[in-house]
């Protein structure tokens, strides 16, 4: 029966089965096999994944070999979709990964004020982290970026096996011949064993040592790139459609010279003397005219049996030159602390290539209000959960907004108001469901409230009879209040990690627009819901810090690390 079906009715039959359910599907005979290698039942499966529209599927199908190879890397990174934080700098440490084309990409949101346009209107500031690009086959390629001597730099990498429920992602060195370890704890049971040698997972070692072998090989793998490779990195929006297909040829030409980059490892090729003028051959004689290093030699399997005296000017050796000194104080901070930490000349002798990871991982994580306990030793981002709205956590997800009142745009007496970014969950206590607004981004030049603090935590069963103050907005229609829950918003109390609070109201408007009221300041925070991904699209970019910094920044800074970049010069004029 299942044979004789036309391929638009099997494809529908196919949304009701998992990717895997079909894969099992086409083992049963070679008929089924030819069946469900149709291109439309894995489109199907696409769509059903719901990370980009079906135009974009189709534009997306022209890079790779099949809607089955495409599907395969939307499998693989739909994990990390989402938004990834860490508790430092304290004024926000936001990362949002988005789709970007066959591929998607890490950007950070920097801390700012609110344009004069508003924040839909206006242009939100952000700088690229990291990008995990799909290969023909469906393949993942990681990319992370930097900026060093104002120049930018990409540095190619490995993408670990990512994990469906991953809640923290990790930047590694990895040696080739390592399996992959899942557990980061710091227990010796969870180390590979291989031919009677202990193969030491890079999670083991000490943080002065992670961190100079991060360096070291951001060092010698980095790839200056020209213009057409730095951006763009994701097409403008489909409403201005000339500029949508410019923007496409652009990503598919940068897309093709970044694969060609990695795939050329450590090969190095002349230059050749005549270029001609096809655009196509013009891309491949800039890729051949680059130096890739997508895995880096071993120095510590070089120098078994080599007498001092013969010293060999290459790059393993080289950089051997440069962490020599690391084992030296790896073996003196480790010696104290052996049952914790690895030796770094341990990892290093488990292999003869090192390269850079992307390690998506998924540990056991308490928190605060809905804020994650972070390590401040790893250079890790975590991921926040977005929980869909439903009919009881209708207000659930991403806000953004700013003090004041109208809402939404500055006024003369402030032209410039801090923006923030606000996470609303949902949480039950002693009975009573409670509203909480966790704080992931701050726009001020030196923090106010603590990253993670609950801006106001309202209480969903307690209504409120405060009045509102004001009854208009700034265009001066009236403001239709739905519903008013007590609650509590922030303030100053003891210690700054734990501020206390003050009490106040929450209200809802009919215009989608919520806002917290505290009743002794009269101060007001006013919310409205955002679309992160059409804001990114029409935001601007800035340059990136460098790449180790850039993956996570973990020096503890209350101002604004981002301060120091000049803006409105380092911006393209590409609005992506």
């Amino acid at each position: 029966m299942l044979l004789s079906l036309p391929d638009d009715v099997f494809a529908i039959v196919c949304r009701f089965l998992l990717q895997r359910d079909v894969c099992n599907l086409s083992l049963c005979c070679r008929s089924l096999y030819t069946l469900v290698a149709c291109d439309k039942v894995w489109f199907t499966q696409c769509d059903m994944l719901g990370i980009v529209p079906c135009n974009d599927l189709v534009e997306w199908r022209k890079g790779v070999s099949s809607y089955k190879a495409l599907c395969r890397f939307l499998v693989t990174i739909r994990p990390l979709v989402g938004i990834w934080v860490h508790q430092n700098p304290e004024l926000g440490n936001v990362v949002y990964v988005m789709p970007g084309f066959i591929s998607v990409v890490g950007c950070r949101i920097i801390p700012q004020e609110l344009g004069p346009l508003g924040i839909e209107d206006g242009p939100i500031h952000w700088a690229p982290v990291f990008e995990v690009i799909g290969d023909f086959d469906g393949s993942t390629i990681f990319f992370l970026h930097g900026t060093e001597e104002g120049n930018h730099y990409i540095y190619p990498g490995s993408v670990k096996p990512i994990e469906r429920a991953c809640n923290v992602l990790l930047l590694e060195v990895e040696n080739r011949e390592q399996k992959y370890v899942t557990n980061s704890g710091l227990s010796r049971s969870n180390w590979v064993i291989k031919n009677n040698e202990v193969m030491v997972p890079f999670s083991k070692l000490g943080f002065s040592d992670r961190r100079k072998l991060l360096e070291v090989t951001t060092n010698h793998i980095q790839q200056k790139v020209p213009d057409m490779a730095i951006g763009p990195l994701f097409p403008r929006l489909r409403e201005d459609e000339d500029n949508f297909q410019k923007d496409l040829v652009l990503l598919r030409e940068r897309r093709y010279f970044l694969i060609q980059l990695f795939q050329l490892g450590t090969s190095q090729v002349e230059h050749p003397q005549e270029v001609v003028d096809s655009e196509e051959l013009k891309l491949d004689y800039i890729c051949k005219s680059l130096y890739c290093s997508r895995a880096l030699r071993n120095p510590l399997q070089e120098e078994v049996g080599r007498t001092q005296c013969i010293k060999k000017r290459s790059l393993g050796g080289y950089i051997w030159n440069n962490i020599k000194h690391i084992l030296g104080r790896s073996s003196t901070i480790n010696g104290s602390s052996e049952n914790k930490h690895a030796r770094l000349h341990e990892f290093l002798r488990s292999s003869d290539t090192l390269r850079l990871t992307l390690h998506a991982s998924t540990v056991k994580l308490s928190s605060y209000r809905a804020w994650p306990n972070m390590h401040d030793s790893r250079f890790a981002l975590y991921k926040m959960p977005m929980r869909v709205p439903k009919a009881d956590h209708e207000y659930a997800g991403l806000w953004g907004g700013t003090f004041g009142w109208p809402p939404g745009k500055p006024t003369e007496d402030k032209p410039g108001k801090a923006l923030f970014f606000l996470l609303l969950s949902y949480e039950e206590s002693h009975g009573q469901q409670l509203l909480i607004a966790t704080k992931i981004l701050e726009g001020t030049h030196y923090v106010l409230h603590p990253n993670g603090s609950a801006m106001f935590v309202a209480n969903i069963n307690k209504p409120s009879s405060e009045p509102f103050p004001w009854e208009t907005n700034a265009d001066f229609l009236p403001m239709n209040i739905e519903y008013a829950f007590m609650g509590e918003g922030i303030a100053n109390g003891y210690g700054f990690r734990y501020p206390g609070s003050k009490p106040g109201s929450l209200y809802i408007f009919q215009n989608g627009i919520i806002a917290f009221l505290w009743k002794e300041s009269r101060a007001v925070l006013t919310l409205q819901r955002l679309n992160l991904q059409e804001l990114l699209k029409k935001g601007e970019r800035i340059s990136a810090l460098p790449p180790i910094a850039n993956f996570s920044y973990l020096t503890k800074s209350y101002s604004n690390v981002y301060a120091g970049f000049p803006i409105s010069s380092t911006c393209f004029t590409s609005p992506r």
